[in-house]
């Protein structure tokens, strides 16, 4: 066979010039379309967020808003860097989520079991009912110059004062939870024999569940809440002190950069318990 019918037949199997040409084009286009269907998804999804971003933007620098008091979006990324540079702001990141882990952990610690034994058992609830409904109706920040007064302006007010406001939400919600398990479902597991570990094992604690991540994504809002209003007061580092700080200072892009970094630690938190809560319950049927 010759050279040139090699080169023929290699050209039959790959198809003409025109036919690969149209390959490229259709694979082109389909990842054109993916882009731009994805850039669409996005654009939806963040869309009031970016106009908000946009309208920080440009209403200082087109004077419709005093830039003195709020600067334009940039900058406050600017001075964000800046505090990066220094090494301030990882500083005042890691206490703050130092102190609001630590309060938040504990109090899921000491609430949610506490919670699901007040739910389930009766009389346990009746003795509690009104030192639960005095405590929470009590607000934390109320509580913030007693917690100093007792345990001071270090860490372990700080921290307690986090434990405090996350218990509420955590216990009010374990309990609804455990009271809100359908009866039916109790009965039949103990009619088909099984033992109390089993009985909450296998039906109070998956049946609760949803209720129970309801209270504890209300308590790292808490968390975060009275974390930086403590900061505020007695601290000398953390987000909530970088925002007074920055303010006496009247070194406002800095204040509002630490806001923003409020913020975004609150999502991140809400983020990652709403994967939590979705791997932990696979078994639930997804909403139509």
């Amino acid at each position: 066979m010759s050279n040139l019918e090699i080169l023929t037949l290699l050209e039959l199997a790959e198809g003409s010039p025109k036919d690969r040409a149209r390959q490229r084009a259709g694979a082109v286009a389909t990842a054109t379309g993916s882009l731009v269907r994805w850039f669409g998804t996005i654009g939806q999804r963040y869309l009031l967020l970016l106009l908000f971003l946009a309208l920080w933007e440009t209403a200082p620098r087109l004077g419709l808003i005093d830039v003195t008091f709020l600067p334009p979006f940039s900058e406050v990324i600017a001075a964000g860097w800046q505090l990066a540079q220094t090494g301030e702001l990882y500083d005042d990141v890691g206490a703050s989520l130092l102190r609001a882990l630590s309060g938040f952990l504990i109090a899921i610690a000491l609430f949610v079991p506490l919670g699901v034994l007040t739910g389930w058992y009766a009389r346990l609830g009746d003795l509690l009912n009104q030192i639960i409904e005095i405590a929470r109706n009590t607000a934390p920040l109320a509580l913030l110059p007693v917690f100093i007064l007792l345990l001071g302006i270090g860490e372990l007010s700080k921290v307690t004062m986090v434990v405090y406001s996350c218990a509420w939400p955590l216990l009010l919600n374990t309990i609804a939870a455990v009271r809100q398990v359908d009866p039916l479902l109790v009965k039949s597991a103990r009619t088909m024999g099984a033992t109390p570990s089993q009985l909450f094992r296998k039906v109070i604690l998956p049946a609760s569940l949803p209720t129970i991540f309801v209270g504890i994504r209300l308590a790292s809002a808490s968390a975060m809440l009275v974390l930086v209003a403590s900061e505020m007061v007695g601290a000398k580092s953390g987000l909530g002190y970088l925002i007074i700080n920055s303010q006496y200072s009247f070194l406002i892009p800095q204040m509002y950069f630490g806001i923003l970094g409020i913020t975004v630690i609150g999502l991140v938190f809400n983020a990652i318990l709403e994967a939590l809560e979705r791997r932990l319950m696979r078994w639930k049927a997804p909403a139509v």
